[in-house]
């Protein structure tokens, strides 16, 4: 959808225009036989007929590859229909998704041939279509619409992560700064939100794709040790999955089981996340069972499985997550353990029913399927009519909004208890003020404390699963501005914010009186001109915050002298000069030689350019990197793994430029590295000489602390480039007794942007 002619399917393409259209009536056909069995009477006649609009609608449209339009929106039909479970409407509706946003086909003319239920659906995607960025927050924007409409029909979101999965799966075609942009996109936001509709195969399958662009090297390097060690541990699931097999065979169990790599991703994350390497990761891979169990013996069935599994192997009790009892929010039940496996190797297992293995590959779609008049159905009513709440209020920029709703919506979620024994369902992370506000605002509003498990804790104490809370509340309280670092959930958020803002204007109500009465000292009116004239002088976002800065003094008005005032209105002493937010071109940054290390800009100018590196991740000569261009400090470059990369590039995308490193052996950066090895006598001298003496590399500072025979030294050194850092890692790691050294960021700063 939003990657209109843009993404392929292989980046070379060579059909004939005969070959062509085989293809797609190849592809047609294919997409009827995954929709066969939901077919009833007429729908195969609707479908066709949405085919041919879309293949007419389409005709003179390419995609970047060269190849015909129209094989997306197929793509897109296959996806929504064997993927996600999507039935005939969502795939007449996935067939004409781009039509009215791309080509001559009206909303009218979709609702004279489909009716209003799909004419509904298809304003909804084509509201919630990317359009060019005209501003900071348009992503952010988009996404508050996508959420309108999700709350009006769920389909609407899942074609929409249809559309995304198949664009992800054709982006290799896209420049370099597209692909950067729409990876962010879709692991900031997109792969949430799979996650949260309960589509773990898309979501999993969205991260890995996010990052082949995003961390390349790493992504092929894990691709190819997964590869080299597919034999070994196809022998291994085997060993551990024979004994299950003859017990389960024995007391007659139907089942499936099988073992499955977890996602280069979830292994980069455990990599990172335990400071250890590929071999250390302790589970690489889960073996899964499936068992036809009647609905009414599920639970039971699944229980005696992981009996028969614990006798066998010893179990990890901390690791042991039971969705049975207590399915999460979106709908995902099954039972995981953790067990020492042969050879003493940790292996996750994952037990559930059929229906629950429909439910965890397919998401809300398989919910529809299995409707029992509540249950699940209610979790998603309840889930959307929260999103609802958050959405109602207007005044909430959209940034702060997608931020908001990636902790508050898209989190995993804890469970809770009220002092009567209720289930409360909150993101993790939730304080006891969150609970507050959970149960109503006003409870929030005056919360003082709580009683968490009988024991009294601060309002800001982090809850966990299996928490009972008694909130302790004072009529004397009110929120305050630091509250809003203490709470997680949407909800508490725009309470709090609301509260504020009500205390802000009877205090602004006095700074209000204030300014009058010095525009008729001045002879000028009080009236919306001037209002806005010194609003915009101050630079400040709203008269609200002028009239407040005035009444708590934060503003001179003695400053008004300096203005002009031409009949009854003020004029600004000031000439205000564009700021760079709303001009981020490259043309309107002033070029300029500069004596550090030089990149090279692609862009509208490939001369050297002003820029920053930013403090949060320290980019070095060869690191994988983008400029971001930031209000006020000009160019800044960060490295595409940074902390903050993600949030830049999803939120501010048209805000990035492509970046590579010139070549220039002359200047030094400063990098960290962290090493941990075996205490032994003269091994510091070693890393020194190494470093200072072989390799000729300058040493800033070095810190060692050693305990129980183990040190841990952090150095923060010199080098010129990635090249020359990978091969100090190399060699420092072929020391004696070294047992790990990893890059870190010196002086990290937090949110630079």
């Amino acid at each position: 959808m939003e990657l209109v002619e843009q993404t392929s399917i292989q980046p070379t393409y060579n059909l004939t225009e005969e070959q062509e259209k085989k293809e797609i009536v190849r592809q047609y056909r294919a997409l009827l036989r995954v929709l066969k069995p939901k077919l009833k009477p007429g729908d195969k006649e609707l479908v066709r007929r949405a085919f041919e609009i879309a293949v007419d609608a389409h005709k003179t449209m390419r995609r970047k590859s060269g190849e015909p339009y129209i094989f997306h929106p197929l793509a897109v039909s296959h996806i929504c229909v064997e993927e996600i479970g999507l039935g005939v409407r969502s795939t007449i509706c996935a067939l004409l998704h781009d039509t009215v946003e791309d080509t001559d086909v009206t909303l009218e003319e979709v609702e004279r041939d489909f009716g209003g239920e799909i004419a509904r659906i298809i304003d909804g995607l084509t509201k919630i279509s990317n359009v060019v960025d005209t501003n900071s927050s348009q992503q952010a924007e988009n996404f508050k619409k996508i959420l309108l409409t999700l709350t009006d029909d769920p389909r609407v979101i899942l074609i929409k992560l249809a559309d995304r999965l198949h664009n992800m799966r054709t982006l290799d075609s896209m420049k370099r700064e597209k692909q950067l942009k729409v990876s962010s996109e879709t692991v900031y936001v997109y792969a949430p939100l799979a996650h949260r509709m309960g589509l773990y195969s898309i979501k999993t399958e969205l991260e890995d794709l996010a990052m082949k662009y995003l961390e390349p090297d790493i992504y092929r390097e894990i691709a190819r040790k997964l590869s080299e060690t597919k034999r070994e541990r196809t022998r291994y699931i085997n060993e551990f999955i024979k004994p299950i097999r003859e017990k389960m065979d024995r007391v007659n169990f139907k089942y499936d089981i099988y073992g499955r790599p977890k996602s280069i991703h979830s292994i980069w994350n455990k990599m990172k996340k335990k400071g250890v390497e590929f071999n250390e990761v302790y589970d690489l891979f889960a073996i899964r069972i499936i068992l036809d169990s009647p609905l009414d013996k599920e639970k039971e069935d699944c229980w005696k499985v992981y009996s028969f599994i614990t006798d066998m192997y010893t179990p990890a009790p901390e690791r042991l997550r039971d969705w049975l009892s207590n399915p999460k929010s979106n709908g995902y039940e099954a039972l995981h353990t953790t067990v020492m496996g042969p050879q003493g190797k940790w292996v996750e297992v994952q037990i559930r029913s059929r229906r629950m293995n429909e439910i965890a590959e397919k998401g809300l779609a398989a919910h529809w399927k299995y409707k029992e008049g509540g249950g699940v159905e209610d979790r998603f009513d309840k889930w959307f009519g929260q999103i609802r709440e958050a959405l109602g209020n207007q005044d909430i920029s959209s940034i702060d909004f997608l931020q908001d709703f990636k902790t508050s919506f898209l989190a995993e979620e804890i469970y809770v208890y009220t002092p009567k024994g209720d289930v409360k369902m909150l993101p993790v992370g939730s304080t006891a003020l969150d609970f507050a506000f959970s149960i109503h605002s006003a409870i929030g509003s005056k919360c003082i404390g709580a009683k968490v498990n009988h024991k009294l804790v601060p309002i800001g104490h982090k809850l966990r699963s299996g928490d009972q809370i008694e909130i302790i509340t004072s009529n004397k309280q009110k929120p305050s501005e630091d509250w809003l670092n203490l709470v997680v959930t949407a909800k508490a958020k725009n309470k709090i914010k609301d509260a504020l803002k009500e205390e802000k204007r009877k205090v602004a109500e006095d700074g209000k009186y204030t300014l009058q009465r010095k525009l008729d000292s001045l002879g000028a009116g009080f009236h919306q001109h001037n209002i806005d004239e010194l609003t915009n002088f101050y630079k400040l976002p709203s008269q609200l915050d002028l009239f407040y800065k005035i009444a708590i003094k934060a503003i001179d008005l003695k400053e008004l002298k300096d203005f002009h005032v031409l009949g009854d209105k003020l004029e600004s002493p000031r000439i205000h000069k564009p700021e760079l937010e709303h001009k981020p071109e490259l043309e309107h940054l002033k070029v300029l030689p500069r004596k550090d290390a030089e990149l090279i800009i692609f862009g509208e100018s490939s001369d050297r350019i002003m820029y920053n590196l930013a403090n949060c991740c320290k980019p070095i000569p060869g690191d994988d990197v983008f400029g971001f261009v930031s209000t006020g400090k000009g160019l800044i470059i960060h490295r595409t793994n940074c902390p903050n990369a993600a949030r830049l590039m999803a939120n501010y995308g048209h805000r990035v430029v492509k970046t590579k490193w010139a070549k220039n052996k002359e200047i030094s950066f400063l990098t960290g590295l962290r090493i941990t090895g075996i205490d032994d006598v003269g091994v510091i001298h070693k890393i020194t000489n190494l470093i200072s003496g072989e390799l000729r590399i300058n040493i800033s500072a070095i810190t060692v602390e050693a305990q129980d025979g183990v040190f841990h030294g952090n150095i923060r050194l010199y080098v010129h480039d990635k090249e020359e850092l990978e091969h100090l890692v190399a060699s420092l790691k072929q020391l004696p007794g070294i047992h790990a050294v990893d890059r870190f960021d010196p002086e990290a700063e937090k949110g630079e942007a």
